[in-house]
């Protein structure tokens, strides 16, 4: 800054005008962004904020110099005596100041006659903003500080971590006062604020795969947040001061060499962004893993290598950040009242259970490790929650070098507790989870950048527990709960380790079973669920994949399917599993859609293991017909109608359908001459169309391509009539209704027709199968998700009279896997090749 401020003294002695003494400091600040790549080659984490800080520092001071010898001249006093004091707040104030950050910054003054301070000031202000500077500016008179930190809190925060930049001493001493009184002042009351405002950015911010470094799961904002406290409890500028009495030694480095890495990849996330960005996302990724050092190793890339560690570090963080706030706060926020209550639910010395979570001392001498085991099996059903003082305990557990008998025998007990789901997160937050499970090795801090998963493989797992716990999905509750006991446990520990073979190059099924096997035969566990649970490990997402995929009315898939889960206990743990495992992904995933789907699939395959010949397509048509016969309306309606309606020529209809569903369609058809049609938009969108006159369906879906299409069904009735049924994966806005009745009335006019962009579907991506049924052949089509894409492919088709009997339409992770079944009517299977060019034309002309 030296250069710099030569530069504008010479400019001032020669009389220059302020844009040209602006010019000066502005390009000095652009050539120091310019170079701060070249720092952070030498310079990373806590010690680049330190320069960093000093350098806005000096840059600040100059700014505020020149301001003062524009208005002051030759006669210009000490700075000290000018009743102006700089002082840096929040991350600035910290010295933890980011490249892209808002330099958070007090100008303090006291109202002194003789000093035209107001225009010294905003001058100052004005002049900043001019130079590139992101200043987040508070002017307060000294008197004024203590009514404003009554009325904001987030005020009193960035206070607390005031520090001086230049000015008037004896104006910072005063505020020193002030602050004094700040911080014993309403002190119950801040933390409780602050406790809260926390819990809710925590929950707005849970740890997922693109995690916010900032205000998420052990972020900065959790290090800030131990500061906080222990500057308003303790009164120490430094919770370095607290080393020996709160927290060892060993503790402290362990939490500053993961706040270290997490400061690195948040400068690293700035210079590679050039902007303020706090959530490491998966496109930025690669490039940040670079700048940070990583290289690919033949079993993890770089990436893998970054966000690991950056998942390690946040666990970290928020472990020691959650237990010392809890430490440090427990006394100023604790009510005497509350002692003859702990002491009514005191289990035993130390150790209490009250609304249903348990608490210990911060003192607590910890436990050889087998020992904290045995207190956990032992504990009530109603113990669903640990305090932050119990996971603090645990956490300082007594490790044995390895895996004795009794420590064996302790932890296959605890597997199988009923309430499984608290000690593992206990263990999981407390990180004993490789100490008591050593399989679960390779999956702590492991990514998923597979596009669909939301969390680290770790916590997926830990939430798929919870959710065999927290059924939402009446069938799926009903199966579980109607299970043994002893198969009740079995499927939450299949739900717990059923991705325990990621991280390793063997396909996670093939090693995950191996896993389980070893495990479970290592901690005695009898044969049954030894074959039962690596069998279930191996084949955990074949359900979802099954239903998702494949033509679930099939006999040829039943049977596949079927003799892969091997008996019908499997089936219904497999289903359990299988709901956990989506559930657990994200609230929103498992859907309506996908629930029936899962259901339709467990139902259709149930027969298969009491009775083969139901699986046989006539024979399960013929027992809906006798359904629909034992019918009330059946019996009301006249001979002919009844007659017809068994003479359905859909077999789809009666596998698909309930009897009530297939009678309810029946009689109104009846009636259609032309067509009649429903719209239902309540989950999703659905439109059901009975028609006798032809519809234009390539039309139809033509208009309709700005929606995804989830399913499609078409039902051959009598006297030429046709059911269509169309589901959409989202619901629209009711002001859009209109425009589809409107679609749907055009339809109908076999002229219109519309241009929808040809998709790109390659040949080898199309596979065709003509003896998929008796009655039908298949089409089963891969490719990019495109809009339009059934649109093209039911325009093709009718071009050729191609009969859609029904259609599977599925994305996931940006590919469509269409599965579409179609009549053995002529018009298919002698033209399949020309019907597979015209849908290829597009990527042929390429």
């Amino acid at each position: 800054m030296t250069e710099v401020n030569l530069k504008v003294e010479e400019l001032i002695s020669n009389n220059a005008k302020d844009f040209e003494i602006s010019k000066v400091f502005r390009n000095s600040f652009k050539d120091y962004v310019k170079s701060i790549d070249e720092t952070l080659d030498t310079t990373i984490g806590k010690d680049f904020f330190v320069k960093h800080t000093k350098h806005t520092d000096k840059f600040l001071i100059s700014l505020y110099k020149y301001i003062l010898r524009k208005h002051f001249g030759d006669y210009q006093p000490m700075s000290t005596s000018i009743p102006i004091t700089l002082i840096a707040l929040g991350s600035y104030g910290r010295e933890q100041l980011c490249i892209y950050s808002d330099v958070d910054l007090m100008i303090l003054f006291e109202d002194i006659k003789g000093y035209n301070l107001k225009e010294i000031m905003e001058e100052f202000i004005t002049l900043a903003w001019d130079c590139g500077l992101k200043l987040g500016s508070r002017v307060h008179e000294l008197k004024e500080i203590e009514e404003e930190v009554k009325e904001d809190i987030t005020i009193k925060s960035s206070i607390l971590e005031s520090r001086m930049i230049y000015g008037s001493k004896h104006l910072w001493y005063g505020y020193q006062n002030v602050l004094h009184k700040i911080r014993k002042t309403n002190q119950k009351e801040f933390i409780y604020e602050k406790l809260e405002e926390h819990k809710q950015r925590l929950l707005k911010n849970p740890l997922k795969m693109e995690p916010n470094i900032k205000d998420g799961y052990g972020g900065m904002r959790e290090s800030n947040m131990i500061f906080w406290m222990a500057t308003v409890i303790y009164g120490v500028s430094d919770i370095k001061h607290l080393m020996g009495k709160e927290f060892t030694e060993e503790e402290y480095k362990k939490y500053r060499g993961s706040l270290e890495y997490i400061f690195q990849v948040r400068n690293a996330l700035h210079n590679t962004a050039k902007k303020k960005l706090d959530i490491l996302n998966f496109d930025i990724l690669p490039e940040v893993s670079s700048k940070l050092g990583f290289k690919h190793k033949p079993r993890h890339t770089k990436e893998r290598q970054c966000m690991a560690k950056l998942l390690e570090s946040l666990h970290n963080v928020h472990f020691f950040s959650s237990s010392m706030v809890k430490k440090f706060t427990r006394s100023t926020i604790f009510q005497k009242e509350n002692i003859s209550l702990l002491r009514q639910h005191r289990i035993k010395k130390n150790l209490y259970i009250c609304e249903d979570k348990v608490f210990t001392s911060f003192n607590r001498k910890p436990l050889p490790l087998n020992s904290l085991l045995k207190e956990l099996i032992e504990l009530p059903k109603e113990a669903k929650y640990f305090d932050r003082s119990y996971v603090y305990f645990a956490n300082r557990a007594k490790l044995p070098n390895k895996q004795t008998k009794e420590l064996k025998k302790s932890i296959k007990s605890l597997l199988y507790k009923k309430s499984l789901h608290p000690v593992m997160k206990l263990l999981y937050n407390a990180g004993l989870f490789q100490a008591v499970l050593p399989i679960t090795k390779k999956i702590l801090n492991q990514p998923q950048f597979d596009g669909y998963h939301q969390h680290p493989v770790d916590i997926h797992s830990i939430k798929t527990l919870k959710k065999v716990n927290d059924i939402k999905d009446e069938s799926v509750k009903a199966v579980y709960d109607n299970l043994e006991e002893k198969d009740k446990a079995l499927v939450r520990l299949v739900s717990l380790f059923h991705d325990v073979g990621k991280g390793r190059i063997v396909d996670h099924h093939i090693s995950g079973e191996k896993l389980f096997k070893n495990m479970a035969v290592s901690f005695g566990f009898d044969e049954n669920h030894i074959q039962r649970g690596s069998l279930l490990v191996r084949n955990h997402n074949k359900m979802s994949i099954v239903a998702s995929n494949e033509d679930i009315y099939s006999e040829k898939v039943i049977l596949k399917f079927t003799a892969l889960v091997k008996d019908e206990l499997n089936l219904k743990m497999l289903y359990v599993v299988t709901y956990a495992d989506i559930s657990a992904v994200g609230e929103t995933v498992y859907k309506s859609s996908t629930a029936q789907l899962l259901k339709t699939l467990f139902n259709q395959s149930r027969p298969a293991f009491e009775h083969k010949e139901l699986l046989n397509e006539n024979s399960r048509r013929l027992a809906k017909q006798e359904a629909i016969k034992k019918l009330k309306r059946y019996k009301e309606i006249p001979n002919l109608l009844k007659k017809k309606i068994m003479y359905i020529s859909s077999n789809q209809m009666f596998l698909q359908l309930k009897a009530e569903d297939i009678l309810d369609i029946a009689i109104h058809a009846k009636n259609v001459n032309n067509y009649i049609y429903k719209i239902v938009n309540e989950t999703h969108l659905t439109i059901r169309i009975i028609r006798k006159a032809p519809l234009n369906l390539g039309f139809l879906l033509g208009k309709l391509e700005f929606l995804n299409i989830a399913s499609m069904n078409i039902f051959k009735l009598y006297d030429d009539k046709k059911a269509f049924y169309i589901s959409f994966s989202e619901k629209v806005h009711e002001e859009d209704i209109p425009y589809i009745e409107e679609v749907i009335h055009n339809s109908f006019d076999m002229t219109k027709t519309t241009k929808v962009k040809t998709p790109i579907i390659k040949k080898e991506n199309i596979e065709i199968n003509c003896n998929h049924t008796a009655y039908l052949a298949s089409m089963h089509i891969t490719a990019k998700d495109q809009k339009g894409l059934f649109a093209h492919i039911a325009k093709v088709f009718d071009d050729f009279g191609v009969e859609v009997e029904s259609a599977k339409l599925t994305v996931k992770k940006g590919i469509a896997k269409d599965l579409i079944l179609i009549e053995k009517n002529g018009n298919f299977c002698i033209n399949q090749e020309e019907v597979t060019n015209l849908l290829c034309v597009q990527e042929e002309a390429e």
